[in-house]
């Protein structure tokens, strides 16, 4: 019958009456559950806002959740000094957190894998493997000294009552540390997040001490972790900014990398899924994955015979969890609201919040002493001038009082109080109370019997002195808050060194690492390319690629494409050329002959394929009708070469066959229109023979923040180095090693001394101590050896052998602190170590330091001077000569007429007047 009643409403439902909106106070809410909308903007942002300020979201007075909040205080009122099963520390936090044991336990997990507040005991799990922690009813847990000195104090603890009404939780805990930035959290609330990187204890400590200076502060992640970082984009860790993560890869040997630290947020078995994962789908070449980790991460990657472990290196940062990004978000709460500051500001606020915690903490113990002061010293008096014995004829206890007051005041008097003549009495700081006379007449007779007067007044002389200490500290506060933390760095600071290791990291381009998984064939009738085309006598291969490749489609028509490899793409038909393209390469180099369809000119031209769009056609030539590609050759490294010309039978040239030197053309841009071979037909062009390289060698850098060769100079400038040419390196270990200058290699720049390109004339000159005799030499000596990627040791194995310093300077000299003799005094000497020992062997020991001790000693030249740098980085080919009048190229323009010449040519004609007719080259 309600439903019918419904309905009719409905259906008769007269005209709706314009009603007055509700006027509400400032700051009312109204619930209003007949409607979704209502519910959705009332309950809906009360929920939103419980999750924010009492659940995902941390305070910024002490840095902590309410789950972990109520877990220290739980921790507190059960600490004895013993371990607690951590199921009775749960069911201690549950009489003030509403939300289940499980939420509990998992909190506490994570505050004892932080290992700062909580000592641990049993097994808590292990955040490197992911291993999780044992049941609660197993592992224990107590409060760490740390916690109990720096979080607690009930005397400036704000109160609130818990949930239920029972208890009493505090609203905030007084930790005079920045314990938010020193543990990190992680949180998801409802429209918002947070996200603040744990840094390191030691470092906050002194960061703390900077602000009190007035200095300026950075600081930085460290995660315990380890592994490598680059926060070059953490922009004080707010939002917008990132921070790159790595694992600490080592070259163990040829054929075999080893993890030694993981990312921060990964696991060991994450890692070594995402590693298999990778090989799985081709990109990296291993043969297997072993996790040896047990005190330390150790994860070894072997790898087949024939595979760079460098590349290998780059491929796990491009493919695996190796490498991640985390992006922080530091979101806090600040006054009941949630606030995005940065993590300086954090630590500036945290800071400030603890010097006002330590004078509030001074201010009591002030009053403190104060009162033992008062009590001690109206003891002392009443015991002193015994008015004890004048209360003995007292009937009442109000006459009781008032005899011991009217005692007192003969040898007291209160601050402020008018002083009599020769006023001997002593200054109260307060006035006597009830209370303070209550309090004499409960001391003992046996007390009385025993007192001594001179341990009193010692007793109050103590309590003066720190009366005065504190007053100090209450004048200097700055001073004592600096103090505190250097109190805090040299008692919890040992061990708490940073694991993180700040880096610089290089890009590393997934298609420069990529394996190559993939074989690129090409059907140049039909106008295809992929790796998918099916084997027949028109499908050519072409070389091995990855599937991250782009594929460059040179035709016979002068036009190419640059395009994403797949299994199969047309191109276009009469494909000449085909190959993988790498748009960072400066150093190949193309040399096409073409006909230019509408003149019957045949133009050569060199050129870089640069700046290019993916899937867009371009052309080469003129793009007139009828153009077509005579000749076209694709150099690596910008070899020239030279080709035989053979006319037409037709073309009414005397000579019908010449030699062409592409050196002598300049490398353009693939829009360069090019010069003139001949106006003659071409029959056909074979190479004659293959020129060097006319861009020279490669000018490399080395980029000591990454440990990287590069050849855009970042960093310390190498040489140039041609094909056969060398890199010397020399370690700390007193062993040096020939690489060649590959930009893919990694260096290991914290044990290097010396990294330079190796000459014929390169002399190492090294002082060292033998382990076993403690001798210092001096030796110098040529590189011998010519094997690759070989460490050689050049200073005895010996245990205890170092080497001290190394230079490849032609003059070194260096400084020696010395003892001549037992009764010497230290002196300094300075040595040149060009006239103290020839060059010998790489394998002798050297000359001795006849001196009774050296103490020190110290390189005074650098490692040697760096090479000059060329002038030109590309080597331009010599001036083109204009070719005498001949059937072949027709008569010589008229130059008789005004023509526009640059500097250019001017320059380039100058050359040519001043060049011997010897030594013209004519066609």
């Amino acid at each position: 019958m309600a439903a019918v009643d419904a309905e009719a409403s409905v259906e008769e439902a007269p005209e709706p009456v314009a009603e007055e909106e509700p006027k509400f106070a400032p700051g009312e809410t109204i619930h209003d559950v007949a409607t979704v909308n209502g519910m959705y903007q009332n309950w809906f942002l009360d929920y939103a806002s419980y999750v924010i300020l009492e659940r995902a979201v941390p305070a910024i007075e002490d840095g902590l959740k309410p789950v972990q909040r109520r877990i220290l205080h739980a921790m507190k009122e059960m600490d004895d000094g013993r371990f607690n099963k951590v199921a009775n520390v749960i069911g201690q936090t549950m009489q003030y957190h509403p939300h289940g044991d499980a939420s509990i336990g998992d909190a506490m997990v994570n505050l004892g894998q932080k290992d700062l507040l909580i000592e641990t005991q049993g097994n808590w799990g292990d955040i490197r493997t992911g291993d999780g922690a044992a049941a609660p009813r197993y592992i224990e847990a107590r409060l760490s000294k740390f916690a109990l000195d720096v979080v607690f104090n009930p005397d400036i603890t704000e109160w609130q009552m818990s949930y239920d009404g029972r208890k009493r939780e505090p609203t905030t805990l007084p930790v005079k540390f920045p314990l938010l930035l020193a543990q990190g959290v992680e949180g998801i609330a409802v429209g918002l997040s947070t996200k603040i990187m744990p840094h390191n204890f030691r470092e906050l400590c002194k960061a703390s001490i900077d602000v009190l200076r007035g200095r300026e502060v950075q600081l930085f992640p460290d995660f315990p972790t380890g592994g490598l970082c680059d926060v070059s984009n953490y922009q004080n860790g707010q939002r917008g900014g990132k921070i790159r993560l790595r694992a600490t890869i080592e070259k163990a040997d040829k054929t075999m990398l080893v993890i030694r630290d993981i990312p921060y947020g990964t696991t060991t078995t994450a890692l070594m899924e995402s590693i298999v994962k990778a090989s799985e789908a081709n990109k990296i070449k291993i043969k297997k994955v072993v996790d040896n980790t047990a005190a330390e991460v150790e994860i070894q990657v072997h790898l087949p015979s024939g595979v760079s472990p460098d590349l290998t290196m780059d491929a796990l940062y491009a493919f695996t969890d190796c490498e991640i990004s985390i992006s922080p978000n530091t979101c806090v709460i600040i006054e009941d609201k949630p606030r995005f500051v940065g993590v300086d500001d954090m630590l500036r606020l945290s800071t400030g919040k603890t010097v006002r915690l330590l004078e509030r903490e001074l201010e009591i113990r002030q009053d403190e002493l104060n009162e033992k002061w008062h009590s001690a010293s109206l003891e002392k008096i009443f015991i002193e001038n015994r008015i004890y014995r004048k209360i003995e004829e007292c009937e009442t206890w109000a006459d009781i009082l008032q005899t011991i007051d009217t005692g007192l005041k003969k040898f007291v008097r209160i601050s402020g109080e008018k002083e009599k003549a020769n006023d001997t009495r002593l200054v109260l700081r307060r006035a006597i109370t009830e209370d303070d006379l209550t309090r004499l007449t409960e001391i003992r007779i046996k007390r009385i019997s025993k007192f001594d007067g001179f341990k009193a007044e010692e007793y109050i002389q103590r309590l003066e002195a720190e009366l005065a200490e504190v007053a100090d500290h209450l004048a200097n506060l700055t001073r004592y808050a600096i103090n505190y933390f250097e109190g805090l760095l040299k008692k919890y600071g040992a061990g708490r060194e940073r694991k993180t290791q700040l880096r610089t990291f290089d890009v590393v381009t997934a298609q420069k690492v990529a394996v190559a998984n993939q074989k690129l064939y090409v059907n140049r009738r039909d106008g295809f390319v992929g790796y998918g085309l099916k084997r027949d006598e028109s499908v050519e291969y072409i070389c091995d690629c990855s599937d991250l490749d782009d594929i460059i489609a040179i035709k016979r028509d002068g036009t190419f494409v640059v395009t994403r490899i797949a299994e199969k793409t047309f191109v276009g038909k009469d494909i000449l050329h085909a190959g993988v393209y790498n748009k960072n390469d400066d150093r190949l180099v193309y040399n096409m002959v073409y006909l230019d369809g509408a003149s019957g000119i045949s133009f050569a031209k060199r050129f870089l394929v640069t700046g290019i769009t993916r899937d867009k056609a371009y052309d080469l030539t003129k793009g007139t009708k009828g153009t077509k590609t005579l000749y076209l050759t694709a150099n690596p490294n910008s070899e020239s070469e030279v080709v035989s010309v053979q006319l037409s039978d037709k073309a009414p040239a005397r000579v019908k066959q010449f030699d062409f030197d592409f050196a002598e053309l300049a490398i353009k841009g693939k829009g360069s229109m090019g010069n003139i071979v001949t106006k003659q037909p071409i029959k056909k062009i074979i190479q004659k023979s293959l020129g060097d390289s006319t861009l020279g060698g490669r000018e490399m850098f080395f980029d000591a923040v990454v440990g990287r060769l590069n050849t855009a100079g970042h960093g310390r400038y190498l040489g140039t180095f041609d094909t056969d040419d060398t890199l010397l390196t020399v370690y700390k270990d007193g062993s040096y090693e020939l690489k060649t200058p590959d930009p893919a290699l990694h260096f290991d720049v914290p044990n290097m001394v010396l990294l330079r390109k190796l000459e014929a004339d390169t002399v190492i000159s090294a002082v060292y101590v033998e382990g076993e005799t403690k001798t210092h030499y001096v030796k110098r000596f040529k590189i011998e050896t010519s094997t690759l990627e070989k460490r050689f040791a050049f200073i005895p194995e010996s245990k205890g052998s170092k080497l001290l310093c190394a230079t490849c300077f032609p003059e070194p000299e260096v400084e020696i602190k010395l003892q001549r003799d037992k009764k010497a005094d230290k002196e300094t000497e300075k040595l040149p170590l060009h006239s103290f020992i020839d060059v010998k062997g790489w394998k002798a020991m050297g000359n001795k330091l006849n001196y009774f001790k050296v103490h020190g000693v110290i390189l005074l030249t650098d490692e040697g001077p760096e090479p000059e740098r060329r002038q030109l980085k590309k080597k331009a080919g010599p001036a083109t000569i204009p070719r005498p009048a001949s059937v072949e190229t027709g008569p010589l323009p008229d130059l008789t007429g005004p023509v526009n010449v640059s500097a250019a040519d001017i320059a380039q004609a100058q050359a040519v007047l001043k060049t011997p007719k010897s030594q013209l080259k004519l066609f």
